[in-house]
């Protein structure tokens, strides 16, 4: 019975222990409520739901990324404010673990604005989660797996472009996406490593590393494919 009790003990803490390393608390606010923008969040969108899909998307984020507890980065706290963003032309930025979305984005935004904000939310809860191969990895890149992710999530929009389009592999965001998705086909879990490999620093010799070719080389072949 004693060893039971103590069993019991270790396994509550063990338990516990993993709980408070895994624990992330996720906080919304509509910093923009009496404008055309705000209304709308609050009507169609909400501030439960957005708390909700920063979690939704962190679990696949993890999972997309094949990380275990101890692999992520230490964050305790993410935080997303619908606020009318100075950033040109910019639909929403992450800063320092926080979300700041266009209020002018949603009042403006013609279809379904809650699809269109999930989408949004899966691609900047990427930036938070992601490595930058501290901060040496091209832009490009950067945008291009956030937007990989939002493409593996469902949540591609109709603005996007066609596979095989684009000028360069890092020319980022969804021209990225698609040649991410094509190196994932090449090797299954290829964008988890590529990520895991930017922890500590970047060089496009993971490509070849991974795939067994140099990134230039995978383009061709990728734009070859499409017929470009």
């Amino acid at each position: 019975m004693k060893n039971l009790s103590l069993f019991l003990v270790f396994s509550f803490l063990a338990i516990l222990s993993f709980t408070t390393i895994n624990a992330v608390e996720f906080d919304a606010a509509n910093n923009a409520q009496g404008t055309s923008g705000g209304n709308r969040f609050d009507q169609e969108i909400g501030i439960d739901y957005s708390k909700q899909v920063m979690s939704d998307s962190s679990d696949f984020i993890w999972s997309t990324f094949n990380e275990a507890p101890a692999d992520r980065k230490s964050v305790d706290l993410v935080t997303l404010s619908i606020e009318s963003v100075t950033l040109n032309g910019a639909v929403a930025y992450t800063s320092n673990n926080g979300i700041h979305f266009s209020v002018d984005y949603i009042a403006s935004y013609s279809g379904d604005v809650k699809i269109e904000f999930t989408g949004v939310i899966y691609h900047e809860m990427t930036h938070v989660w992601q490595w930058n191969g501290q901060n040496n990895a091209p832009s490009g890149l950067i945008e291009g797996i956030a937007d990989f992710v939002r493409l593996k999530g469902g949540y591609k929009p109709s603005t996007w472009g066609q596979p095989g389009e684009g000028d360069h592999w890092d020319q980022g965001y969804d021209v990225t996406a698609y040649f991410l998705d094509y190196c994932n086909g090449l090797l299954d879990g290829f964008v988890a490593q590529l990520n895991a490999k930017m922890k500590d620093g970047y060089s496009d010799d993971f490509f070849v590393e991974l795939l067994g070719k140099t990134v230039d080389q995978l383009w061709s072949d990728y734009k070859a494919m499409y017929g470009h």
